[in-house]
């Protein structure tokens, strides 16, 4: 059964990653055509390390000007490539945790070490690929667009999962039925936010 599993878990991980998304397409065409160096808006972890007075900034490593910016968005494809990369891993990392932990909750206690060494596996994937986003330098532009559209969707999708994944790690030891319950909605919700972009 654990060799099934790992089988199993390998596949996934290793079948997912071949696959692009359609978000990476429009990434290559950008470049620094005007003076507007960096968006109007930006996440708070983006200013934070890569805003004008941000840390980036602050230390030299990063000035900011046209051709520093250039290489940034450089930067930013590689870590939104590597992003989506580990996030099908993590969602390969997730099914097979789902697979275990419903074996556990069947009386399979012989599971318990693979389900925990895939489990701090899948979570250290899962933050992994959410700091290469949260801390990848700002695109050019950020405007607001009316409606609902992929990206819009995957962020507010990534709200849900990133907390839901907080608690499933917070409560893993403590409650149970709260550890199951953020563990599917995690798994739902992230495995939707990888969908938005593959069918968008």
């Amino acid at each position: 059964m654990k060799n099934t599993i790992l089988i199993l878990f390998l596949f996934l991980s290793f079948s997912v990653i071949g696959q692009q998304s359609e978000l990476f397409d429009s990434l290559r065409s950008q470049t620094v055509k005007d003076n507007s160096l960096l968006p109007d808006r930006m996440i708070f972890t983006q200013k934070v390390f890569w805003g004008e007075g941000g840390l980036m900034r602050k230390t030299g490593v990063f000035p900011l000007n046209k051709e520093q910016r250039q290489k940034e968005l450089k930067l930013r494809r590689s870590m939104l490539k590597l992003h989506q990369v580990i996030g099908y891993a993590t969602l390969a990392g997730m099914l097979a945790q789902g697979i275990i932990g419903s074996q556990l909750y069947k009386g399979k206690y012989d599971l318990y070490k693979t389900h925990k060494l895939i489990g701090n596996l899948t979570s250290i994937s899962y933050f992994t690929g959410a700091g290469l986003s949260l801390f990848s330098p700002p695109p050019l532009t950020n405007k607001k667009t009316k409606g609902l559209n992929s990206i819009k969707a995957h962020k507010y999708l990534a709200s849900i999962h990133f907390s839901a994944m907080l608690a499933t790690n917070i409560f893993k030891n403590k409650n149970k039925n709260i550890h199951k319950i953020s563990a599917y909605t995690a798994v739902g919700s992230f495995a939707t936010a990888i969908l938005v972009f593959k069918f968008e």
